[in-house]
């Protein structure tokens, strides 16, 4: 975990959007599974993402894994965003999200994007607990995955009292749209330097990071 920046709360960009949770069936939703991952075909784009990492080998080797977790999926005319929870958690209530978002958004430079992600992910969290890294270095137009940390929500948000989160993310980009696949972990607030408090194994963290950068793609349909 390489690089550190601080609270960014004078960018003053939004990036997550809202939509009404609504979760369907699986033969609903434009994802299917290829080898060791999901693939999201959506907004003219195929996303190909690894499966979500809480799953046994004998359920990933399955070839049926969409009824083994909790998808959601919402789209419009600009963005889709498949966000897939473990059996029994939903977007009330759950330890661990993974999820894949396509936007269409041509003209905006990868990195620019990754600042609105930061900037949206800061409004939740307590400034002096938040923390942004990357692991490794930015390889030209190639951003190494980012990293978050917040030790507890704002006091405001009093569904999150008392909780914090961990998200690792990974940025993909095509000449027509951006792609991220992300996953976020949730539990007791905790302090943000001392990941033996963090609600998941930091060594993880960094595994599920490599696994998103090294399997992610995102391709523009045939």
């Amino acid at each position: 975990m390489a690089k550190q920046w601080g609270h960014l709360a004078g960018l003053g960009l939004a990036l997550l959007a809202t939509w009404p949770a609504m979760a369907g069936e699986a033969t609903d939703i434009p994802v299917a599974e290829a080898g060791n991952g999901l693939v999201l075909d959506a907004l003219g784009h195929s996303f190909s993402v690894p499966l979500p990492d809480w799953l046994t080998p004998a359920e990933r080797l399955s070839g049926k894994v969409l009824p083994l977790v909790a998808p959601v999926y919402n789209a419009d005319d600009k963005q889709a965003l498949l966000e897939i929870y473990p059996a029994g958690e939903d977007a009330k209530a759950w330890t661990t999200l993974y999820a894949a978002r396509i936007t269409l958004d041509a003209g905006r430079p990868l990195a620019d994007y990754r600042k609105a992600v930061m900037f949206g992910y800061s409004q939740s969290c307590k400034p002096e607990l938040t923390g942004f890294f990357t692991f490794g270095e930015d390889q030209g137009d190639t951003l190494a995955p980012l990293g978050y940390v917040c030790g507890a929500y704002l006091d405001h948000l009093a569904d999150y009292k008392g909780q914090g989160q961990v998200m690792v993310m990974s940025f993909s980009k095509t000449e027509k749209g951006v792609a991220i696949v992300y996953q976020e972990w949730r539990g007791k607030a905790f302090d943000p330097s001392d990941p033996a408090t963090w609600p998941v194994d930091g060594e993880r963290v960094k595994q599920r990071a490599e696994q998103l950068a090294t399997q992610a793609r995102l391709t523009l349909a045939d």
